[in-house]
């Protein structure tokens, strides 16, 4: 999912928008597709950032944006310990290798 399509000044009116004049319309879902339509948005893509600026806003549960932001640094750097650890793995094995091999004589 791409944030990319539209810019982030757009998001948050439209999602301030939605939460701000929800009441004025029978349901949720009419005032996205209303609010949507006004500002060339897709319904869809309104309605998944009204529920994670819910989740961010603590009035649904769920991952918050700053915690979904730690766990993919935490994912990367994980990743990035890894391969560390493959090429000190791999160099142990290379130098071990050498240890055992018999030296001749000089």
């Amino acid at each position: 999912m791409s944030n990319k399509r539209y810019p982030q000044e757009l998001r948050d009116r439209a999602v301030r928008l939605v939460l701000e004049t929800r009441d004025q319309y029978p349901s949720l879902n009419q005032a996205i597709h209303s609010i949507g339509a006004k500002l060339g948005v897709g319904p869809e893509s309104l309605r998944s950032w009204v529920r994670q600026a819910e989740v961010d806003a603590g009035a649904r549960p769920g991952t918050t944006s700053e915690e979904s932001a730690r766990i993919k640094a935490l994912e990367r750097e994980v990743a990035e310990l890894r391969r560390a650890n493959d090429i000190l793995k791999a160099a142990a094995s290379f130098f071990a290798a050498e240890l055992d091999r018999p030296q001749p004589r000089s």
